[in-house]
């Protein structure tokens, strides 16, 4: 009988070379060099490291459970994220009460869209009200990341609540949201924190689509890098873009939120983001729709039964 035990120079070097880097192995190898070069997942990563140091406090503002399976063993080391730190959680902490605290205001089902940087962890980490349909709008690679390593850890969405991915980069926002069920005659609420903007026009392009979308006082709430735009007065620009969509804005200062919460900033606040809460005050598409044909109906009915024009 041939020994079991066949010494290794017998074999092929590309058998050697398959025994020593088993497939799986060599596809994690690849997901992490993808992960150390692509600017977009460094970014989301970024911000799960602050979600982390957040969560690890004596008394957090918030509580992430998952922010630790996006970062690779050595993230781990301490770093100097302070200044970051605090102003990207008191956001956070911003956005998450306003979001729960709207969606539960609103009777039935309930129409939630997050704009995110892929690695937003709102929709496993959130107490949801019943009959949520959670949309996250974010790019499709740092997505399909993130969702493996949530679905290891054992993420769940609540019961009751429905999740939908909109990959950023599909182009008509609106289109692909309706695809999934969204409906501008039902109450929604809007989030945006952590989405990478290009340029002034593609955020006005995503307003715009919101507009078309929202009910009649519906909620958008979010940060919005400075980058984007070169105008020297952001709170007259922004006031003047959303009230062109029907939206009246709200600029919130990050020392407002800290002494809202009892936060004792240690630096100053960078202005590389503005903070925002806007409701809108025009009728969606939808909506606007429905009562064109429900006037249609009213007139075809008064024709029938012999109304006279005054």
């Amino acid at each position: 009988m041939q020994s079991l035990c066949v010494p290794p120079q017998h074999f092929p070097a590309t058998t050697l070379s398959r025994r020593r880097f088993p497939t799986s192995v060599t596809r994690s190898a690849r997901a992490e060099l993808r992960e150390d070069n692509d600017p977009l997942i460094q970014s989301a990563i970024h911000s799960a490291s602050l979600r982390l140091r957040e969560t690890n406090r004596t008394e957090p503002l918030f509580i992430d459970p998952y922010a630790a399976c996006f970062l690779p063993p050595y993230t781990n080391k301490e770093l100097n994220l302070n200044e970051q730190r605090q102003q990207y959680c008191l956001a956070t902490k911003f956005i998450d009460d306003k979001l729960l605290h709207i969606a539960k205001r609103i009777d039935g089902l309930k129409q939630v869209v997050l704009f995110t940087d892929g690695m937003d962890t709102r929709p496993y980490r959130l107490n949801w009200p019943t009959s949520t349909m959670i949309f996250d709008v974010s790019p499709e690679k740092v997505f399909e990341i993130a969702s493996d390593k949530l679905k290891d850890v054992g993420a769940r969405i609540p019961k009751s609540c429905i999740f939908f991915h909109i990959p950023v980069e599909s182009g008509n926002l609106e289109q692909c949201l309706r695809s999934k069920g969204f409906s501008g005659n039902r109450p929604s609420i809007w989030a945006m924190q952590g989405l990478p903007l290009e340029s002034q026009s593609s955020f006005e392009a995503m307003l715009s689509a919101i507009s078309s979308l929202a009910m009649n006082e519906c909620y958008l709430i979010g940060e919005l890098p400075t980058n984007i735009t070169l105008q020297s007065d952001l709170t007259k620009w922004m006031e003047k873009l959303f009230m062109s969509n029907g939206f009246k804005v709200k600029i919130v200062s990050y020392e407002e939120i800290a002494v809202s919460l009892g936060v004792v900033l240690h630096s100053q606040v960078n202005h590389d983001r503005i903070l925002f809460l806007a409701q809108q005050l025009r009728f969606s598409d939808d909506q606007m729709e429905n009562w064109r044909r429900e006037f249609e109906r009213v007139e075809e009915d008064g024709d029938e039964q012999g109304f006279e024009e005054l």
